[in-house]
C-alpha cells in the first residue's frame, strides 16, 4: 500500500516552503499538481526532479480511479495545489475522500494557507470563526448573504480582485455599512496590504484604488 502527501506550497513568498515540504516532494514518486507549468517553476528552484502530471478541477472526476490504483499498487504521491493546502478552495477533497475510502494513509503537512495570516492580523475575533470561500457567482448568492448576515462568528471568503467592489457591496447591503471588515491582499508578496474599517469604508477605499492581486476578506459576525 502507498501514501498519499498533501503538501502546502508557498503563497507567494517561496522562503514560506518548508523545509519537510521539499523533502517529501523529493523523496515521492510523483507529484499531482493543479498547474504543472507554475508548479514546474517551484520544483525548479527548489531543485526537485519528481515526476509531475495534472491534477485540477476540470480533470480531478476522472482521475481518482487511477490515481487510486497507483497509490494501491505501492507508489507513494504527493498533492500539490499552485499555492497554499491542497483541497481549501483547491482540488484534493475529491482524492483524500477516496483514500479514506479505500483505507490508503493520507498525510497533510502543516504549511501556508492564505485565510491564516488574514484572520489573525485582522483585528477581529479569531477564537471562534467559519470559513466560506468564494461566495456563489449567481444562483444561491443572495440567499447565502441573508443567512451569513445573522452568523455570529467571524467569517471568512476569499474573492477575485474584479469581484471585490461587487462583494463589498453585497455586504453593505446585507450586513451593514457599518459591519466591521478587513481585505488582506497579495499576502506574503512584495506589496502585501491589509485595508481594515467598516464595509462602507472598505468599499470606498477600493474603488477610489482598484485592487489587484489575491484577496481575503475577514467580516466580523453579527453582534
Amino acid at each position: 500500500m502507498g501514501k498519499l502527501y498533501l503538501v502546502p506550497t508557498p503563497i507567494g513568498n517561496l522562503e514560506d516552503m518548508t523545509f519537510r515540504a521539499v523533502k517529501v516532494l523529493k523523496e515521492v514518486d510523483l507529484i499531482l499538481a493543479e498547474d504543472t507549468r507554475t508548479s514546474g517553476k517551484l520544483l525548479q528552484h527548489f531543485e526537485i526532479t519528481t515526476p509531475m502530471h495534472s491534477h485540477h478541477m476540470h480533470n480531478e472526476h476522472k482521475t481518482v480511479d487511477g490515481i487510486v490504483a497507483r497509490l494501491q499498487s505501492g507508489e507513494i504521491i504527493a498533492l500539490i495545489s499552485d499555492a497554499g493546502t491542497p483541497a481549501i478552495s483547491d482540488p484534493g477533497f475529491l482524492l483524500t475522500r477516496a483514500c479514506v475510502e479505500y483505507n490508503i494513509p493520507v498525510e497533510c503537512l502543516p504549511g501556508a494557507t492564505a485565510f491564516v495570516p488574514a484572520l489573525v492580523n485582522s483585528g477581529l475575533p479569531n477564537d471562534k470563526f467559519v470559513f466560506e470561500g468564494f461566495l456563489p457567482v449567481k444562483k444561491g448568492r443572495q440567499t447565502r448573504l441573508k443567512q451569513l448576515a445573522e452568523e455570529p462568528r467571524t467569517i471568512i471568503f476569499y474573492e477575485s480582485p474584479h469581484k471585490l467592489i461587487k462583494t463589498l457591496g453585497n455586504f453593505v447591503t446585507y450586513f451593514g455599512a457599518e459591519r466591521s471588515i478587513s481585505v488582506s491582499r497579495e499576502l506574503t508578496k512584495l506589496y502585501e496590504e491589509t485595508v481594515r474599517g467598516t464595509a462602507q469604508k472598505v468599499l470606498e477605499h477600493y474603488i477610489e484604488k482598484p485592487p489587484k492581486g489575491e484577496i481575503v476578506i475577514i467580516v466580523e459576525g453579527k453582534k
